[in-house]
């Protein structure tokens, strides 16, 4: 069975506050649509892969085959980590969590801005291409290329930041720092604090 692209969970221009409808089609239906393609293509080579949820897929790469690991690394994540990015942003996203999730971002960070700024930081320090997660045991969490936390840090993401340049380059050149600040304003932290496990 193929791995599919779901369509966005709203419009393409929905979070043009932060995300420019260009940007959003290019993203999703261009660069998403490539991964999803190239999966696949791996996965004739390893059909047990596609028996198996993408997630477990991605959390034992090391039981792959050698051939291919590689590319289900890379197309694999690229599929989750773009499929989690579309999911945990909204066009009525921005302020900062409450419940749980709030108060335990409070205890480990000292105030939800200590916590933006952190991530932030990661996320303008990345060097070249990669994600920025926040794990669910609220670690930032900087990696390259399309790796997320399930492949090597035994811990599955709460939220991630694309800082690929395809994901701004349009709407902001360089200016990765900026667009940073704004994706803020599409962050659902409801749909975040969904995916936090109960303490």
């Amino acid at each position: 069975m193929a791995f599919t692209l779901a369509p966005l969970p709203y419009s393409y221009e929905a979070l043009s506050a932060a995300i420019s409808t260009d940007i959003m089609r290019l993203h999703h239906d261009k660069h998403h649509q490539s991964y999803v393609d190239k999966l696949n293509m791996a996965l004739g080579d390893y059909p047990d892969g596609s028996k198996t949820s993408l997630e477990q897929l991605l959390s034992t790469l090391d039981s792959a085959p050698q051939n291919i690991r590689t590319a289900l690394r890379n197309f694999g994540g690229g599929h989750y980590n773009h499929q989690l990015f579309w999911q945990i942003m909204s066009p009525n996203g921005g302020g900062q969590p409450g419940g749980e999730l709030g108060e335990a971002l409070m205890a480990k960070y000292g105030s939800f801005q200590a916590f933006v700024d952190a991530f932030s930081d990661a996320a303008g320090k990345l060097f070249g291409s990669g994600w920025v997660w926040l794990a669910d045991d609220l670690t930032i969490i900087p990696m390259q290329n399309q790796d997320n936390p399930l492949m090597s840090a035994g811990a599955a993401p709460l939220m991630g930041l694309d800082v690929w340049e395809h994901a701004y380059y349009l709407d902001y050149a360089n200016r990765r720092d900026e667009y940073i600040k704004k994706w803020w304003d599409v962050v659902d932290w409801q749909a975040i604090s969904e995916r936090y496990p109960s303490r």
